[in-house]
């Protein structure tokens, strides 16, 4: 007699699941933590989504100034376009924690990801950047960040973390704060939608590590990989919106072995 549990698998397909005509984002809100996003570029290639609303993140500010649609760097447009690239009709929200000094410490993310959580109310967080152990030797720091990372986890909000270009060599935060979070290293795969699940150093996923509009987009990097997972999940998250970051790791393990 066949395995019932390969009975019900072969009910339903990774790519059964992500080619949905349903799986397109629709009601998920994502924020994107990052150096902002142009809001005219990503609203030309991508018509149909969407407005882009936001806001920047200061550290001498409780509340974010007013999202007037820019960038401090093509990174964050780089990210945006990745997301809705795969889950086009998701609701971006661009929270530019870097703003016109270009620099940003952990207590800027931190504030950016509570507010996304309490006042945007996304579902996902994208990081596509990281902090060196070297740079977050304080304990008390760390602490706060691992707490931040745990707040989101708690209020059902996915965390998606990209590890360090150089991994694992390389170790950053807040991808290592796994499980509480999804971390991602990059890889290359011939369907965007394709990823992988491979336990090394603490970071547990593989997407593709490419972008589709920047100037540097072609160059792999564990920043385009980041929301490539994203927009995958926002996809999933688009069919039951109610699921929690461990079911949705839980999805995704069971879609990568599906798919090997």
């Amino acid at each position: 007699m066949d395995n019932v549990f390969d009975t019900i698998r072969s009910l339903l397909t990774p790519e059964r699941l992500l080619h949905d005509d349903r799986a397109t984002g629709h009601g998920v809100a994502v924020a994107v933590l990052d150096s902002g996003i142009e809001r005219a570029v990503l609203e030309a290639k991508h018509p149909h989504s969407p407005r882009i609303d936001g806001g920047i993140f200061l550290a001498e500010r409780n509340e974010p100034i007013p999202y007037e649609g820019k960038q401090s760097t093509p990174h964050g447009t780089t990210v945006g376009d990745i997301i809705l690239t795969m889950a086009p009709r998701a609701q971006l929200f661009s929270a530019d924690i870097f703003g016109p000094a270009g620099t940003c410490e952990v207590e800027t993310v931190i504030k950016a990801m509570r507010w996304a959580i309490d006042v945007w109310k996304c579902k996902i967080i994208n990081l596509s950047l990281g902090v060196t152990e070297q740079r977050l030797q304080q304990l008390p720091r760390r602490q706060q960040f691992l707490r931040a990372i745990e707040e989101a986890y708690f209020n059902d909000v996915l965390v998606v973390a990209a590890a360090h270009n150089d991994h694992p060599l390389m170790r950053s935060y807040p991808a290592i704060f796994a499980p509480p979070l999804l971390s991602v290293d990059k890889n290359l795969f011939g369907d965007p939608l394709q990823f992988a699940y491979q336990l090394r150093e603490q970071i547990e996923f593989q997407a593709h590590g490419r972008g589709y509009l920047g100037p540097f987009a072609q160059e792999p990097a564990t920043s385009w990989a980041a929301p490539h997972l994203t927009g995958i999940a926002a996809r999933i998250l688009s069919l039951k919106p109610d699921l929690k970051p461990f079911e949705m790791k839980t999805i995704l393990y069971w879609m990568a072995q599906t798919a090997v």
